[in-house]
C-alpha cells in the first residue's frame, strides 16, 4: 500500500467518530497495539529532541525498504508515534524523505494537540524524513 493509500486509509478511520474525546482513545489504543521497542534502541541518541515526553525511535533497512520502530512513555504520544510507524514504515528512503502527510491535518491532529504535544510531532516527522535522506544518501553512494 503507498503512503497516500494509508493516509487516506487512517482518515477514513477517524471519520468514523463524532468526537475529539473518542478520537483520543483511539490514538491510546493505537499506542498500545504499537510492536514494543526493543531495549537495544532505548538510547539517547535514539530520543526525540523537541518532544516533551520521552519517544525513541529505530530505523534499519529491510531490503530496500525502510522500516520504524518506535515506543515512548506517554500513551498519547505512543498512538501519534505509532501513526507515523504506520504511515512511513515499509517504504523506500526517497518515497519517505518526498512523502506530503496531510493526515495529520485532514483529521485536525493539528488544531486538537496541545503546542507541546504538536512540536512533539513535528519534531517524530522530522527525525524520520531525517532518517530517510541519510539512508538514500547512503544508498547513492
Amino acid at each position: 500500500m503507498s503512503i497516500n493509500e494509508i493516509q487516506d486509509q487512517i482518515i477514513s478511520e477517524f471519520e468514523l467518530f463524532d468526537n475529539w474525546n473518542d478520537k483520543y482513545e483511539y490514538i491510546i489504543e493505537l499506542g498500545k497495539k504499537l510492536k514494543p521497542l526493543d531495549p537495544k534502541y532505548k538510547i539517547d541518541e535514539n530520543k526525540i529532541k523537541g518532544c516533551q515526553s520521552n519517544v525513541w525511535l529505530g530505523a534499519e533497512m529491510d531490503g530496500s525498504l525502510l522500516v520504524f520502530t518506535a515506543d515512548s512513555e506517554s500513551v498519547i504520544v505512543k498512538g501519534l508515534v505509532s501513526l507515523l510507524v504506520r504511515v512511513l514504515s515499509g517504504h523506500t528512503p526517497k518515497e519517505i524523505s518526498g512523502a506530503d502527510l496531510y493526515f495529520i491535518d485532514k483529521i485536525g491532529m493539528t488544531s486538537h494537540l496541545a503546542q507541546t504535544r504538536s512540536n512533539g510531532l513535528l519534531s517524530m516527522l522530522k527525525q524520520m524524513k531525517f532518517y530517510a535522506l541519510a539512508y538514500d544518501a547512503k544508498l547513492a553512494n
